[in-house]
C-alpha cells in the first residue's frame, strides 16, 4: 500500500472535531426514537441531491429536486431530471451498502453506473475507469494508464488505514484523493461528494443519514474549488483542506440542530409519523408564524381538502391550533 496522505492535526481542527462530537451527541440524543427522523432523513436526501448536482451546474432548485423525491412530474429538460434521479438512486445505493466491511472497485463502478449512467455523461462510459488523459482547471491528473494502480492503492487505504482515523479526517481525505486522481472520464465531482458520505455512513457517523454536508459546499462553490485548487497546485499537504471539511460538518450538525430543534413538539405525539408536506407545512408555519388556508393550500399547491388532510392530524397531535374565525382565521404551531 502506497498511499499515505500527508495533513497536520492543527488546534484549530482539534477544536472543530471536539465541537462536531458534541453536536453530534446532542442531536442524536434527541433524536432516538421520534417519529419524524424518516421526514428529516427525505429532506437530507434532497438537499444532498440538489447541492451536489448544483455545483456542477444542475438547474434545478431544491423544490424541484423535492418534487421529484417524491415521484411528481416537473417542467425541466430531461437531463437535468436524470442527473438528479440518478443522484437520489446513488444515495439509497451508499445507505444500504453503509454496512460493507470493504470497498472494490467493482462497488464504485456500480456505484458511479448510477449517478453518472442514462446519458448524463460528456465523455467516456458510465461504470469503467477513464481510457483518456484530461484537465480539470489548472489541475492536470494522472495518466489514465496509471488509474487503476492509483485506485487500488486508494481503496487499500480506505479499507485499511482510514477506520484508523477520525472519520471527519477520513472522508475528508478520501474526498481530495478521489478528485485528484479523477478516475472517470466524466461524474468525478458527484462521485467524490458522494464517497465522503459513505465513509460517514460506513463509519457510523451518520447513522440516520441526516446530515446534508453537500449544502455547505454548494453554498460558497467558489470556495469549494479554491480549497481543491489549493491544495492541488501546492505540495500535496492537505490540512487546510481537513480543516475546511470539518469546518462544513460543524456547519451542517448546526443546521441540524437548528431543524431538529423545529420539530422538538414531536415529542408529544411520538407516533405520527410525518409526511413530507406536513413535516414542509410544520417548517412553513415555523418561519411565518401564521398562515391563513388560502395560504397553505397555494402554497403546498394543494387542495382545499388536501390541505385539511394534512392539518387534522397535527391538529389531533397538539402540534397545531386554529385561531379566529373560518373566514377570518388561521393556522399556528401550538406554543410549548
Amino acid at each position: 500500500m502506497n498511499y499515505e496522505p500527508n495533513y497536520s492535526i492543527t488546534p484549530l481542527l482539534v477544536n472543530m472535531i471536539e465541537q462536531i462530537a458534541a453536536l453530534r451527541e446532542r442531536i442524536f440524543g434527541a433524536t432516538v426514537n421520534v417519529s419524524w427522523i424518516p421526514s428529516l432523513k427525505m429532506d437530507s436526501m434532497a438537499r444532498n441531491a440538489h447541492s451536489s448536482t448544483a455545483i456542477e451546474g444542475n438547474p434545478l432548485t431544491l423544490e424541484q429536486v423535492r418534487a421529484i423525491e417524491e415521484g411528481r412530474e416537473i417542467p425541466a429538460a430531461e437531463r437535468s431530471k436524470r442527473e438528479i434521479v440518478n443522484y437520489l438512486a446513488g444515495l439509497r445505493h451508499i445507505e444500504k451498502r453503509s454496512g460493507i466491511d470493504a470497498v472494490r472497485h467493482e462497488d464504485l463502478f456500480e456505484l458511479h453506473g448510477i449517478i453518472a449512467g442514462g446519458g448524463v455523461m460528456d465523455q467516456g462510459d458510465a461504470g469503467k475507469y477513464r481510457t483518456i488523459n484530461v484537465r480539470v482547471g489548472l489541475h492536470f491528473p494522472p495518466a489514465h494508464q496509471d488509474v487503476s494502480v492509483l485506485m487500488f492503492d486508494l481503496l487499500e487505504w480506505w479499507n485499511k488505514k482510514a477506520p484508523e482515523l477520525s472519520p471527519i479526517i477520513s472522508s475528508a481525505v478520501l474526498h481530495y484523493r478521489f478528485e485528484e486522481i479523477h478516475p472517470f472520464a466524466d461524474g468525478n465531482g458527484r462521485m467524490g461528494r458522494a464517497l465522503a458520505l459513505w465513509d460517514l455512513y460506513r463509519r457510523g457517523f451518520d447513522t440516520q443519514h441526516i446530515f446534508s454536508v453537500d449544502e455547505f459546499y454548494w453554498e460558497d462553490r467558489p470556495r469549494y474549488y479554491v480549497e481543491l485548487q489549493t491544495i492541488q497546485q501546492g505540495d500535496g499537504n492537505l490540512t487546510t483542506w481537513v480543516e475546511y471539511c470539518a469546518e462544513g460538518l460543524l456547519h451542517t450538525l448546526d443546521r441540524v440542530w437548528s431543524r431538529v430543534q423545529k420539530f422538538s413538539a414531536m415529542a408529544v405525539a411520538p407516533k405520527l409519523i410525518l409526511r413530507p408536506k406536513q413535516e414542509k407545512l410544520l417548517s412553513l408555519l415555523q418561519e411565518r408564524g401564521r398562515m391563513a388556508p388560502s395560504e397553505i393550500w397555494e402554497t403546498l399547491e394543494i387542495s382545499r381538502q388536501g390541505a385539511m388532510d394534512l392539518l387534522n392530524p397535527l391538529m389531533e397531535a397538539g402540534l397545531v391550533v386554529r385561531e379566529g374565525s373560518l373566514r377570518s382565521g388561521g393556522y399556528r404551531l401550538k406554543p410549548i
